[in-house]
């Protein structure tokens, strides 16, 4: 049981950092999972600083956000090594939107 709220907790992070990228890029709110999905892969593409495969992760994390809430039926199980996978790009995720959303030095 609780693999699966640390992963739905990995998405939540990344997913909320996604938003912020977008937000800040665009200065436009995007509330849908799959609107943010959409608009931070486009975003993300043209960013050196942020890990290709970030777009991606996030959208197999919602998977976990899923599997999570029972959206998937009782069966649906998480491993704790899947989580703790999430867990550490969510991590990293987070630390590559932070180091591009800062103000540069002066």
């Amino acid at each position: 049981m609780q693999a699966g709220a640390d992963g739905r907790n990995a998405y939540l992070s990344a997913f909320h950092a996604a938003r912020a990228f977008i937000s800040e890029r665009t200065a436009k709110i995007t509330k849908t999972h799959a609107g943010i999905h959409t608009e931070f892969a486009r975003l993300a593409k043209d960013e050196p600083n942020i890990d290709k495969g970030f777009p991606v992760f996030l959208i197999q994390a919602y998977n976990l956000k899923s599997v999570a809430g029972s959206e998937l039926g009782p069966r649906a199980v998480i491993l704790p090594e899947r989580a703790a996978a999430a867990i550490e790009t969510a991590t990293r995720f987070v630390a590559s939107i932070s180091t591009v959303l800062a103000p540069p030095f002066s």
